[in-house]
């Protein structure tokens, strides 16, 4: 789950661009600036890389891991050890 605290968001759209796996959208409605803050698309594409936590220069975004997602399996990383394989 993304959490977003939308009146603090600026409408910079940095996490909506970095996103690895293009989890996120601007939303339908606006926060009090006037400004349309990111959501999920749909819940699982997100990967809980906390890309968009990193990034967002207003603090905005909190990324928290859902307790049923512990069972799914992890999806595939974008970076991979040196020397291996990830197993």
């Amino acid at each position: 789950m993304i959490e977003v605290k939308e009146d603090w968001c600026k409408g910079c759209n940095i996490c909506i661009d970095r996103c690895p796996v293009d989890a996120l959208e601007e939303s339908d409605k606006l926060n009090r600036r006037g400004i349309r803050p990111p959501r999920l698309k749909k819940e699982n594409d997100c990967n809980y890389c906390r890309l968009c936590e990193l990034l967002c220069p207003d603090l905005a975004v909190t990324v928290i891991p859902d307790k049923e997602d512990d069972k799914k399996p992890m999806k595939k990383t974008l970076l991979t050890p040196v020397g291996g394989k990830i197993k």
